[in-house]
């Protein structure tokens, strides 16, 4: 127990004193609802994905779709195109608007969220079009082979850099340009309307000095940036791409899922706190692996294979509290949690076992989401099982996101199963021993109270 303590301890110390600043920093706050804002518009464009590669998986589809749904494709993956493809854009709007609102509520500020999502996307588009330096003229690029027109790069759904490649530029964009609209306001570099003139327009025009100053900020940056030989863009790509490449590996992996649940033992949504940062990689992993990419991190591949229950790949554990524990506390948690278990969600174990704080359930709490991340990624990588390529709802019960998720690998939901099987064993023990406690202090109770 001592040992357990200290562990506590170092995990309070390291992890949940700086996470938990971290957590309550005004631009984590709105990444986390700008991601949540682009979950339906990234499940309803997957959906259309999924329709269209169904006859790749069970190839007796063809026929019948080439006769039906393929002569209508171009109309209806424009659902697809218009989220999916222009997705930066989404995420750029949605945080400049909440970054705004939020500055305004805690420092008292008049700023407008709306103005704030409009000034974030004028920031963003400016660092699109691609310019280079030569012969002492700056000129947008024109490549007819690199499909770059004016410089603009189109891809397959439209410019290139409003897609998923985009998101981390957006959300620098959008930082700099609340920030930029944040100062105005506090210096008071904005025009005031008389009273009289309706608080709508008055509003629109708070946001015309500050739309000069982004504009003059993003110009002189860029153009420095083009002189060099590079741009915004591909320059906030660069530290992106490390992150990228850092997360597709088996050590990336395992250091993500260990910081979600030691946040977790100690009280914090980490969860929330981890996957703010990380959605935005998973979901241009997600992207590329429509194209023929092979990322293991993709998508919900942490609610497909990892945390099958919930955090800390609890469904073995309520699973063992429904039938097979005989401390009366715990089987009628586990009777109360298996519904929403089911569906991904473990609040009521989690704060009702309790598993946070609770040295004796910590090691299967970390080690499952471990053991079946492991399982997955290994599965992916070795091209045993698809790579999601598709968003499907987070609360999808176990196999049935993967299978959605890859497009109708029937494989994908397999390794699923076999996750949630593999940590239902690890929790085994650990459950057994623990409910074999419980049941000892239930009986000392009893004889007390006799």
């Amino acid at each position: 127990m001592e040992g357990q303590s200290k562990l506590f301890s170092i995990l309070e110390k390291t992890v949940m004193g700086p996470m938990g600043k971290v957590a309550q920093y005004k631009i984590v706050r709105a990444i986390m609802g700008a991601g949540m804002a682009t979950i339906p518009f990234t499940i309803v464009g997957s959906m259309f994905l999924v329709l269209n590669v169904l006859p790749l998986t069970f190839p007796v589809l063809e026929g019948f779709f080439n006769a039906t749904f393929f002569k209508f494709s171009d109309l209806y993956m424009l659902a697809n195109s218009t989220t999916m493809g222009i997705l930066a854009l989404y995420f750029c709007i949605v945080l400049g608007y909440e970054y705004s609102k939020i500055i305004a509520e805690e420092d008292g500020l008049d700023l407008s969220p709306m103005n704030g999502a409009l000034l974030s996307m004028f920031a963003f588009f400016m660092t699109i079009p691609q310019l280079v330096f030569t012969e002492g003229t700056m000129v947008r690029v024109n490549d007819a082979e690199s499909v770059i027109i004016n410089g603009w790069a189109i891809g397959g759904d439209g410019p290139a850099r409003l897609g998923t490649v985009g998101i981390f530029t957006g959300i620098i964009m959008s930082v700099i340009a609340v920030q930029l609209y944040r100062l105005c306001v506090a210096k008071k570099w904005v025009i005031k309307m008389p009273e009289e003139v309706p608080l709508g327009v008055a509003r629109a025009f708070t946001a015309l000095i500050p739309a000069f100053v982004v504009a003059f900020a993003v110009i002189i940056i860029n153009g420095a940036l083009v002189m060099l030989g590079t741009d915004i863009f591909e320059l906030i790509s660069i530290p992106f791409g490390f992150v990228t490449n850092l997360t597709d590996t088996w050590l990336g992996l395992m250091v993500i899922y260990f910081l979600v649940h030691a946040l977790w033992l100690v009280g914090i949504h980490g969860a929330n706190i981890i996957f703010s940062f990380i959605n935005p990689i998973a979901l241009t992993n997600m992207a590329a692996n429509a194209t023929g990419a092979n990322y293991a991190l993709a998508g919900e591949f942490n609610n497909a294979y990892v945390t099958i229950g919930g955090s800390g790949a609890t469904l073995g554990f309520c699973l063992f509290l429904v039938y097979m524990a005989k401390s009366k506390q715990l089987s009628v948690l586990g009777k109360a949690s298996i519904v929403p278990a089911l569906f991904n969600i473990n609040e009521p174990l989690i704060f009702g076992v309790p598993i946070i704080y609770n040295p004796f359930l910590a090691l299967p709490f970390f080690l499952a989401p471990m053991a079946s991340a492991s399982i997955a990624f290994f599965a992916i990588k070795l091209e045993f099982i698809k790579p999601i390529i598709a968003q499907m709802p987070w609360p999808s019960p176990i196999g049935i996101g993967a299978f959605i998720g890859t497009g109708g690998d029937i494989m994908a939901a397999l390794v699923a199963v076999l996750c949630a099987v593999v940590s239902f064993l690890i929790w085994f023990p650990f459950a057994k021993s623990y409910d074999a406690r419980l049941v000892k202090e239930e009986q000392e109770a009893g004889e007390e109270l006799v």
